[in-house]
C-alpha cells in the first residue's frame, strides 16, 4: 500500500519544478496536467469524445481547438462542467492505474487537489508556495497569458492562504535550495 503525498499549489508557485525534485530522488510522481495533455493529444481519447459532445471542437489535424472550447465556456459556464464530465473519468482511470502498481512513497501532482476533493485520498498534503508578486511575475513572464487570464485562473483555485492552512507541509519555492531541502526532509519523513 503506497503512502500518498498530494502535491499542490496555485499557478506560478513552482509545483512542476518541485514535482521534478521528487522524481529526481526516485519518488514516482503522477502528474494530473501531463495526464490531461496526453488525453487531449490527437492520439488520445479526448478529441473524439469532446467532438461528439461539442461538434467542431477538434480541428482537421486531430487537435482539440481550445480556443473554440474557451468561447463556448465564455458563452455558457455550464460547458466547463460538461467538459469535465468527459475528461475527469479518464483522468481518474489514469490515476487509479498509477496507484494500483505503487508501493512506498508516491506523489500525486494535482493543481486542483482541494477543489476536486482528491485531498481526501492522500495521506499527507504538501503545498508549494511563494509570495504573490513572485507568482504573478513568473506566470506573466511566460508570455502565454494576459493578466486577465491569470486572474481568471486564480479565481477558480483555492486561495494560497487556505491551501497553506490545510497543508501538512509547505514548500517555499522562493529559493530552489530551500525547496530542495524541504523535499528531501519530506521524503525522509515519509519513506
Amino acid at each position: 500500500m503506497p503512502v500518498i503525498l498530494g502535491l499542490t499549489g496555485s499557478i506560478g508557485m513552482g509545483k512542476s519544478t518541485t514535482a521534478q525534485m521528487f522524481r529526481d530522488q526516485g519518488i514516482p510522481v503522477w502528474d494530473a496536467d501531463a495526464t490531461v495533455h496526453a488525453l487531449y493529444a490527437p492520439t488520445g481519447p479526448a478529441p473524439a469524445l469532446l467532438n461528439a459532445e461539442f461538434p467542431g471542437s477538434v480541428g482537421p489535424d486531430g487537435h482539440v481547438d481550445r480556443a473554440h472550447l474557451r468561447k463556448l465556456i465564455a458563452a455558457d459556464a455550464a460547458v466547463l462542467d460538461r467538459i469535465n464530465a468527459v475528461i475527469h473519468p479518464l483522468v481518474a482511470e489514469s490515476r487509479a492505474a498509477f496507484l494500483a502498481g505503487a508501493s512506498g512513497l508516491v506523489v500525486l501532482d494535482v493543481p486542483l487537489l482541494f477543489e476536486t476533493g482528491l485531498d481526501a485520498r492522500c495521506d499527507k498534503i504538501a503545498v508549494v508556495s511563494v509570495d504573490t508578486d513572485t507568482q504573478r511575475d513568473r506566470v506573466l513572464s511566460r508570455g502565454t497569458m494576459t493578466e486577465a487570464d491569470f486572474d481568471a485562473i486564480l479565481s477558480r483555485q483555492t486561495p494560497d492562504a487556505e491551501k497553506r492552512k490545510r497543508a501538512d507541509y509547505i514548500i517555499d519555492t522562493s529559493s530552489m535550495d530551500v525547496a530542495q531541502d524541504a523535499v528531501s526532509k519530506i521524503i525522509e519523513e515519509l519513506s
